[in-house]
């Protein structure tokens, strides 16, 4: 029996060409497939992104609310921000966030897990973290952010996943990923 070929899945950048550039960049190449034709690939260049699961005694997770533009709706979540670049120190980034967002800083910051938000149309990778040994302090958001934080208990968090109030994809598999941790505990 003859063995079947295996498919190269690769394609292969031919030309770069940048649409736009502002806070992240939306480009527009054209690469070459596997079967050798070509077709443009549109995708936003994005450096990257932290998250932060603030996690208080008794598991009660803080968050933020603010408004998104893009969805038209106030949503709930962990505090994030976007890298500068690529090179940036992640667990700065994260202390930095965690602080400006909500006002805490943390005694104890460990990796959650990365993974990309829309690989289908954006390069980002968005890097979860969870914090503990949290200190209050006071919130210095950017100039253009109006947030509130919020803290609620992990397992009321979870009930409003479930029912769609928490919509946000790094807020749900920050504390999905949480859960399994907890699970794994025990």
């Amino acid at each position: 029996m003859a063995k079947k070929a295996v498919l190269d899945l690769k394609e292969v950048s031919h030309k770069r060409r940048l649409v736009f550039s502002g806070t992240v960049k939306f480009r527009a190449d054209t690469v070459t497939l596997p079967n050798g034709r070509r077709a443009t690939r549109e995708f936003m260049d994005h450096p990257g992104a932290v998250a932060v699961l603030p996690v208080l005694p008794g598991n009660r997770i803080i968050f933020v609310r603010q408004h998104r533009y893009p969805v038209g709706e106030d949503t709930l979540e962990i505090p994030a921000g976007k890298l500068h670049s690529g090179a940036d120190d992640l667990l700065r980034r994260v202390k930095a966030e965690l602080r400006e967002e909500t006002g805490y800083t943390a005694r104890k910051i460990k990796p959650l897990l990365s993974y990309w938000p829309t690989p289908a149309f954006a390069n980002e990778v968005l890097h979860l973290y969870t914090a503990e040994g949290l200190t209050p302090g006071i919130a210095q958001p950017d100039e253009d952010e109006f947030l509130r934080v919020e803290i609620l208990p992990f397992e009321k968090a979870l009930r409003m996943v479930k029912t769609g109030l928490i919509k946000d994809s790094k807020t749900i598999i920050a504390l999905q990923a949480w859960k399994i941790k907890l699970l794994e505990k025990k």
